[in-house]
């Protein structure tokens, strides 16, 4: 790109073919992306929300309406597309939920403060305006929560149960809310007066087959593997558990040696050798009263066939984080050194079990004492529904989490975001100047939320919304979209609850991204390289230099 210089030559500034657009332009046009990924997302909120087909490059396919799933699915190209993807990642590794609303809302931001830049107001007042009103919006949130016991199962089930019913696996959401809860319940510490919650010691393996009512909560660990050899027993009960991160094979040499054998005898006597030296490590394990083990690396077949002699079980190629986790599980710890082995750091477990799930057998460590580790094993007729359920899971493992470390909740089908934009639209009226018209345009933007819960059950949003604003006025704070119902109810009253937590990271990540988006007023965007394509480069050969 050129611009002229003093002397009326033209001074090079940018490389040929970069493209630059400045001022409104550049702002308009990257909120009008923001708003397309916005509109995408829009349709997939709430319980009524439909669901999105993402096919990649490669064919597969997914089916989804989790946030996080469709945009990380989306192969979106635009940098503000890409920005508004951040968001929802952002979204999701700190709360695990509200993903499609905090994306929705940015976009709503971008296009309320599109109608203010056209009326001359400058993107830096809308910022400060935008900042005002999440600060205050944040302030209300906590104004309006309810405290609830961190272990109160009935009320962490109502938020598990609010979370996964907008996804396929709705049907049976009461019995994996169910789930959800036990897990997280299981794996909480109360540490200096905290809860602390590690979602790493909720372990999910999936499989193929059965139906989702077979998902099954388990207290210890499940391995995908299998016993390593035919003569070991498939089961064992009051088990001592060896966790070795040690392989039971003889160790090469690291450097080149030879050896030289003259006769079978010499030969003989070193394999003998090698055997007598798996058959130590054997014993060593089999001194300390253990009765399985669980190898991190292999195993050999001497050692297989001596720990077979010892009616031992064993495991081996496990991953490091199952070895982890079986630690916390059985209470074990992980040896890396089979001479330092003794019985104290042998992990306890009521059964160890390989059975038939599925097609494949699997490997069932239970009835741990005091697990602080644990499984969930997810069952589902088809590949795409054991997925989704997958995904369901983990947003309700998230959101139970949440309400155990926050210990607040709000009631759901929009009735706080009304509830909010009230009490934004009372603190715009304090404001004075410029920034007063962003704060009520953040209260309008925020009423996305019942607005599309009203739309996708199909009912008259507008309608709906001036009834809400009403019926809020009147002090009813719970009021909100009942989508199955298609009308205005106490969502309180209907067990629609979701952690506050959640509520106040979507107004976090939201008015960030649409901030950020705002601020750019000059986009300079470097022109793409081409990939020579082989045939053409031979085609160019062949007309420069001619055929043979």
């Amino acid at each position: 790109m050129a611009a002229p210089s003093a002397g009326g030559v033209p001074v090079i500034v940018l490389k040929e073919g970069t493209s630059r657009s400045r001022g409104r332009d550049a702002q308009l046009s990257n909120i009008m992306v923001a708003k397309v990924i916005a509109e995408t997302m829009r349709s997939s909120l709430g319980p009524r929300g439909m669901d999105k087909m993402l096919v990649d490059s490669f064919g597969d396919v997914v089916i989804t309406n989790d946030g996080a799933t469709i945009l990380k699915e989306m192969d979106v190209e635009h940098p503000v597309a890409k920005m508004l993807v951040e968001v929802a990642k952002a979204q999701d590794a700190e709360v695990g939920d509200g993903t499609t609303t905090s994306v929705v809302l940015a976009g709503e931001l971008l296009s309320k403060a599109e109608d203010l830049i056209e009326k001359e107001v400058h993107p830096s007042l809308i910022i400060e305006g935008y900042k005002k009103a999440a600060v205050k919006a944040l302030e209300l949130y906590d104004n309006i929560a309810v405290p609830v016991s961190p272990t109160d199962r009935e009320i962490l089930k109502k938020v598990a149960k609010t979370a996964m019913i907008s996804k396929l696996v709705g049907e049976e959401a009461d019995y994996l809310a169910e789930i959800a809860v036990g897990a997280v319940l299981k794996v909480a510490e109360h540490v200096e007066g905290k809860w602390r919650v590690d979602l790493d010691d909720i372990k999910i393996e999936k499989k193929e087959g059965g139906s989702l009512r077979d998902t099954t909560l388990i207290e210890g660990i499940v391995l995908d593997k299998e016993v390593v050899h035919p003569g070991m027993p498939k089961i064992v009960r009051n088990a001592k558990i060896v966790l070795l991160d040690a392989s039971l094979e003889i160790e090469k040499t690291e450097f080149d040696a030879k050896l030289n054998i003259e006769s079978p005898e010499q030969m003989r006597a070193f394999m003998k050798q090698e055997e007598d030296m798996l058959k130590e490590m054997v014993d060593k394990i089999a001194a300390t009263g253990a009765n399985v083990v669980l190898c991190q690396k292999g195993i050999d077949d001497i050692a297989q066939h001596f720990l077979a002699r010892r009616g031992i079980m064993a495991v081996r190629r496990i991953k490091k984080s199952d070895m982890d986790k079986l630690a916390k599980a059985t209470g074990g710890r992980v040896v890396t050194r089979i001479e330092e082995l003794t019985e104290k750091d042998l992990g306890k477990a009521n059964i160890v079990e390989e059975r038939r799930v599925g097609e494949d057998k699997m490997v069932f460590i239970e009835g741990c004492e005091n697990p602080k580790s644990i499984t969930i094993l997810i069952r589902g007729g088809t590949k795409r529904i054991v997925d989704e359920a997958e995904r369901s899971i983990k947003d309700a493992l998230n959101v139970v989490k949440d309400v155990v470390v926050e210990g607040k909740v709000v009631a759901g089908g929009g009735a706080p975001e009304i509830e909010i934009a009230l009490g934004l639209r009372d603190y715009a009226k304090t404001l004075a100047g410029k920034e007063q018209l962003a704060v009520e345009k953040f209260a309008e933007a925020i009423e996305i939320v019942p607005s599309q819960l009203a739309e996708s059950s199909g009912i008259d949003s507008i309608e709906t919304i001036v009834n809400l604003r009403a019926r809020h006025k009147e002090g009813q704070k719970w009021a909100g979209v009942n989508v199955f119902a298609g009308k205005i109810e106490d969502m309180w009253k209907l067990d629609v609850l979701e952690p506050v937590l959640v509520k106040k990271q979507i107004i976090k990540s939201a008015v960030e991204a649409a901030s950020m988006i705002l601020k750019i007023d000059d986009i300079i965007a470097a022109s793409k390289l081409e990939e020579k394509k082989p045939g053409k480069e031979k085609e160019k050969e062949e007309t420069e230099f001619g055929e043979d």
